[in-house]
């Protein structure tokens, strides 16, 4: 399974470890984001990288909704809690970090799975500069280009019929709004299959720490993002 190279497990519990989760951000998803650096100081686990490991352990369902609601360090100890229609990941505290409730047809298939899960998380992954940017632009808003803070909120999957085959993502839209400081994304996407529309899904994300947009510095982000993804990021390959 392609996500056993990133997940370290502990009986019933797992974790992720900065390395990992930094080879998975770079090359994976395509995130550059410094907060998935293995040195960063404020570290974080991708949040695509925890969903997907969730996706492929308990499959996909017709309706699907992940909420997130704290951001988890490396190698913390997960453990998975699963319900009739629900997945709560929590901590040995009982901090619950993300929550997937579920309901319609199931699927185990990982022909599938994988596949939706790589495509979703490269379209994720793209939300810096492609998309975020004119999106602030429009606003006349940006993120603090020395503490820049997207969070990742929650996403919904909603299938008229499960894919069977290699689906197919694409943007249909997006929406940046304003409440002072803080700014709420909405990213509206479409799946298809064999060319017919076969679901849909939303992804949301908090910008925070928003000031005033700033065309030089604007493009002075853009400029050292691209330098990161040439740089490659990762220190080392994963073992």
């Amino acid at each position: 399974m392609l996500l056993d190279a990133f997940v370290s497990r502990h009986g019933e519990a797992f974790s992720f470890s900065r390395q990992h989760s930094c080879t998975f951000a770079k090359q994976v998803a395509g995130d550059f984001n410094p907060i998935h650096d293995v040195d960063a100081k404020r570290f974080c686990v991708p949040g695509d990288l925890l969903f997907s490991y969730l996706l492929t352990r308990y499959g996909v369902s017709q309706q699907l909704r992940c909420q997130f609601s704290g951001m988890v360090s490396a190698d913390t100890l997960l453990y998975s809690k699963l319900t009739a229609n629900q997945i709560q990941v929590c901590d040995q505290q009982d901090k619950v970090y993300l929550t997937i409730d579920f309901s319609g047809e199931h699927s185990h298939d990982l022909e599938v799975i994988e596949p939706l899960f790589q495509d979703y998380v490269q379209f994720s992954g793209q939300n810096f500069p492609h998309i975020l940017q004119p999106l602030m632009a429009a606003q006349g808003v940006m993120i603090h280009p020395q503490r820049p803070l997207v969070i990742y909120e929650s996403m919904t999957l909603s299938f008229e019929q499960l894919p069977t085959t290699k689906p197919k993502l694409s943007l249909a839209a997006s929406k940046l709004e304003v409440e002072g400081k803080r700014g709420n994304v909405t990213l509206s996407f479409i799946l298809t299959e064999e060319g017919k529309q076969i679901g849909k899904g939303e992804k949301r994300m908090i910008l925070s720490n928003l000031q005033p947009y700033d065309e030089v510095q604007m493009q002075q982000m853009v400029t050292e993002y691209n330098n990161r993804k040439l740089s490659a990021g990762c220190l080392d390959a994963v073992s």
